[in-house]
């Protein structure tokens, strides 16, 4: 089940990235920076009280469609992201806004002392919230993970 999570996940995000093509990325507003960061925080402390249904309520609608249910979503994560699950550092870069869609890079340390980076992408919704629509986690150049 984690396989076809992951892979259906991973081919959204391909998508994704296809469809964007080539964009120019623009300033990002203080708030909209601080508001994305709070969703991505948010949601990390969601994982860490194993809160499924709060991690879920900040993801986007495809996501949340994507996976059906919290509780799938959380065991997807759990799973496929242990970096993201249950990380030991995390750091924000800044953000950026590429063709209406923020895009916020985090890295991150796991518990066994690898070093990662995870690009999120939000999508802001008709309230103005911004929700996850991807993360793409890689190793950080050099790191032994």
């Amino acid at each position: 089940m984690q396989t076809l999570l992951s892979k259906g996940f991973i081919g959204l995000v391909l998508i994704w990235g296809l469809a964007l093509g080539p964009a120019r990325a623009a300033p990002v507003s203080a708030a909209d920076a601080k508001a994305a960061q709070t969703v991505i925080q948010s949601q990390l402390n969601a994982f860490a009280a194993d809160d499924a249904k709060r991690a879920f309520s900040y993801a986007a609608p495809s996501i949340r469609t994507q996976f059906g249910t919290a509780d799938h979503f959380l065991l997807m994560v759990r799973q496929g992201y242990p970096m993201v699950y249950r990380p030991a550092n995390v750091s924000f870069a800044k953000p950026e806004l590429i063709s209406g869609k923020l895009v916020q890079t985090v890295q991150f340390s796991d518990l066994e002392g690898a070093e990662w980076v995870a690009t999120y992408h939000l999508e802001r919704q008709r309230n103005k919230a911004w929700r996850i629509s991807a993360c793409v986690v890689e190793p950080r150049s050099g790191s032994s993970a």
